[in-house]
């Protein structure tokens, strides 16, 4: 009798299972299906356009375009990419080829570290789902247009030109941010396909460095180093688009879990693993959190002990804000790091599953044709520059597109890539 109940209790249990794993596909699907049918809508806007790519919204709601110098022109691209992977539509695939070779032209742009976003969110997909040869030595070419910006004396890639500190007028010339932990993967992925070492190496170096001058004990992050250029020692340490210098900038964060996470993939050292569990869990277990797991576009935004810069446009805007492009970032590496955490990867596969019911929900959704036609509301650019805020972002798509992906992939037991 007693084995009887644990032959039915064991049926039922997996029963249970196979039903959760049911409603979590028609939840994947329904959310593609929803991003396939919104994208109509962007595509009939940005087709207009030969030379500029989606971005943002205007004032009045309408769909705003950028240049290709911009680092965000690969993320359209990048999203096309997505839904063609997940629906195998030949109307997506054509359009994916056509926006991704808009950009053939950045592959010798060498004035920013953003390459990485610029060819590989559109490149890199690109070759990943057609094996095209001729993409594969673009991306070695960008690649080696990134590695330019590399000093050995810093053990950094340059970030940007020249920094304005919040502070005051001080000019530093060798910023390095959080946010070019992503372009790394440019790097790893030529430094195979070329079997060049060197780009290898500068990927791993530049990481280390971020671990030894940008996290903090705490497993948050700061958003910009400076560096002495002749020397390499740190100058200082600040925020852009955060609060403060010592708050902890949503998105900043978002990219170091997302860069870590993908620099252990690379290379299974467990430094960068470990790096990534301690920004990880300063997300998920902290208590300005939100209980949908969305998160306000800094940490610590209008609380004491965090003053921002007297240049800095915080103060204009008191109201939390949540950004959802950070935590759709954060989504997409959570379920990549959950494959590789042990027993903490069910609690970030749960915060990740959890976020991505939240974005698939009205509050973030967009209503199908509004919205500019992009897919997710309520993003932050930078409200310390007093731009972008609480509008729909083209890489806050982008990254929920990827989540979903992967997430499938998950439930599906395949590879994430």
């Amino acid at each position: 009798m007693m084995m009887r109940y644990r032959y039915f209790a064991l049926f039922f249990l997996l029963l249970s299972v196979s039903f959760v794993r049911y409603d979590e596909r028609r939840f994947v699907n329904d959310s593609v299906a929803f991003a396939q049918a919104q994208t109509r809508y962007m595509l009939a806007e940005a087709n207009k356009t030969d030379t500029l790519f989606p971005r943002s919204v205007n004032s009045s709601g309408q769909l705003r375009l950028s240049n290709k110098y911009e680092w965000t022109s690969g993320f359209f691209a990048g999203s096309l990419w997505y839904l063609y992977e997940a629906t195998g539509s030949d109307s997506l695939l054509r359009q994916a080829v056509a926006w991704t070779e808009k950009l053939e032209s950045l592959k010798t742009f060498t004035q920013n570290h953003d390459l990485g976003f610029m060819m590989y969110c559109s490149y890199g997909n690109a070759y990943r789902l057609t094996k095209n040869e001729g993409y594969k030595t673009l991306l070695i070419q960008s690649a080696n247009s990134l590695s330019t910006r590399f000093s050995e004396k810093t053990g950094s890639i340059r970030s940007w030109n020249k920094f304005g500190s919040w502070q005051g007028k001080e000019v530093y010339d060798y910023p390095v941010i959080i946010d070019n932990m992503m372009n790394l993967e440019l790097l790893f992925f030529a430094a195979r396909a070329s079997n060049d070492q060197r780009l290898r190496k500068i990927a791993i170096t530049h990481a280390e460095n971020v671990i030894k001058n940008q996290i903090r004990p705490d497993g948050s992050s700061y958003h910009v180093v400076c560096y002495d250029e002749k020397t390499g020692k740190v100058l200082t340490r600040e925020t852009a688009q955060g609060y403060a210098d010592n708050s902890t900038w949503s998105r900043g964060q978002a990219w170091g879990i997302y860069g870590f996470t993908m620099t252990y993939r690379e290379t299974k050292d467990k430094r960068f693993l470990n790096t990534a569990i301690k920004m990880a869990d300063y997300y998920v277990n902290h208590p300005n959190l939100p209980s949908d797991k969305v998160c306000y576009w800094d940490f610590n935004a209008n609380q004491n002990g965090y003053t921002p810069g007297a240049r800095s446009k915080a103060p204009m805007t008191p109201a939390n804000y949540r950004d959802v492009s950070a935590s759709a970032i954060t989504a997409s590496a959570l379920l990549e790091l959950s494959t590789f955490a042990g027993e903490r990867g069910k609690i970030y596969k749960e915060v990740a599953v959890k976020i991505l019911h939240a974005l698939s929900s009205d509050v973030y959704r967009a209503s199908l044709g509004g919205n500019g036609g992009f897919l997710l509301k309520h993003s932050v650019g930078s409200i310390a520059h007093g731009t972008e805020i609480d509008v729909p972002l083209v890489y806050a798509d982008y990254y929920y597109l990827e989540a979903l992906n992967r997430y499938k992939n998950l439930l599906d037991g395949q590879p994430l890539h």
